[in-house]
């Protein structure tokens, strides 16, 4: 085996193992190039079927062409969608005094209402027991810090100065009521090893990867804080080869990440993506 083999096949073990798990299981999908592996993974774990729905959560700030990517990918693939907005957030009803939007708020204050709060509610909603996520080590030094099988209280908070141990590959998985458990089967991959799977195994994703103008897109986020890098690199090959030579963090076009210190720490330890 080799280097791809191995981190697809711990994937794909993970995968099988959360699904034997939890009843309750749903796949976080963000239409991005790592959930879009997570995705592929899912149909070669379960022989082409996927047997949980995704959940996308709709800031409503989403870039045109990857909502056309999501009505595409629900119709090739076949999959359940789940999406889910904070309403109350945008329309500024319920416990909201005012909508909530980057023309009035800052990113973190967004980020929170948008994306965290969106999936409290669903999480109430739903009561879904475990959530596989696609994120990675490599990506963010908080990041660095999940594990595999990572839990999170029925507040939502992530205790990331206490991880659970993992020994011999055994996820922590007993829950008291309102807790979920983070399903991570991506944590060892880097975004080489994104880019060069699925090169190999030709999987679907969206064109702002890809240059246009000189420009692209790293990471794709919300588009009012998500801005795009100067690259010429319209094809995988030559993806992978300017990230082999960059010094450029993946999510340094990300705003909320760094609007003040610490500030993925700590959307994370309320219960961020």
């Amino acid at each position: 085996m080799n280097h791809l083999d191995e981190l697809e096949s711990q994937s794909i073990y993970l995968l099988r193992e959360a699904y034997h798990l939890f009843p309750r299981l749903c796949l976080l999908w963000s239409m991005g190039k790592d959930s879009n592996v997570l995705l592929w993974l899912t149909k070669k774990a379960f022989a082409g079927h996927i047997p949980y729905p995704l959940l996308h959560i709709d800031t409503t700030y989403e870039f045109p062409e990857m909502l056309e990517f999501r009505s595409w990918a629900q119709n090739f693939y076949q999959f359940e969608l789940l999406v889910k907005i904070n309403e109350e957030a945008r329309e500024g009803f319920g416990s909201y005094s005012e909508s909530i939007g980057y023309e009035t708020h800052d990113p973190m204050t967004v980020t929170h209402e948008l994306k965290t709060v969106a999936l409290q509610q669903f999480m109430n909603e739903q009561n879904f027991d475990a959530l596989i996520t696609g994120i990675r080590r490599d990506e963010d030094a908080t990041r660095a810090k999940e594990r595999y099988f990572s839990p999170r209280k029925n507040n939502f908070e992530w205790d990331y100065k206490n991880q659970p141990p993992e020994f011999w590959n055994q996820g922590m998985v007993k829950l008291l009521p309102g807790e979920h458990v983070r399903v991570q089967p991506l944590l060892d991959w880097t975004e080489v090893d994104i880019w060069r799977y699925i090169e190999r195994e030709r999987i679907p994703i969206p064109a702002m990867y890809f240059a246009r103008e000189g420009k692209r897109y790293r990471s794709l986020g919300c588009w009012p804080i998500t801005k795009p890098i100067e690259s010429p690199a319209a094809t995988i090959n030559e993806i992978i080869e300017e990230l082999l030579q960059t010094k450029t963090s993946e999510r340094a076009g990300r705003a909320q990440d760094h609007q003040e210190c610490y500030a993925m720490q700590k959307l994370r330890a309320k219960g961020f993506l």
